[in-house]
């Protein structure tokens, strides 16, 4: 739970069709406690990757209180 009210939940999501199986990972922010709507998303493990790796890298800037504040298009690359 965020301290904004919002439950996180990071799951992996298996289409077990025989000829090509699909495997992903979902991405669940679900509603904040006063009832605004949550979002969710199926990324490829690639895709998962990426968003861990700048989840991680702005952690970090936020930790450390230096580097300056990223924006909005460049997180989305």
């Amino acid at each position: 739970m965020t301290t904004c009210g919002r439950q996180v939940a990071v799951r992996r999501l298996l289409l077990a069709i025989p000829e090509r199986p699909i495997s992903r990972v979902t991405l669940d922010v679900g509603p904040v406690v006063r009832g605004e709507p949550g979002l969710w998303a199926s990324l490829t493990v690639a895709e998962a990757r990426d968003l861990a790796r700048r989840l991680l890298a702005q952690a970090a800037l936020a930790d450390s209180g230096t580097g300056t504040p990223v924006e909005q298009s460049a997180v989305e690359k």
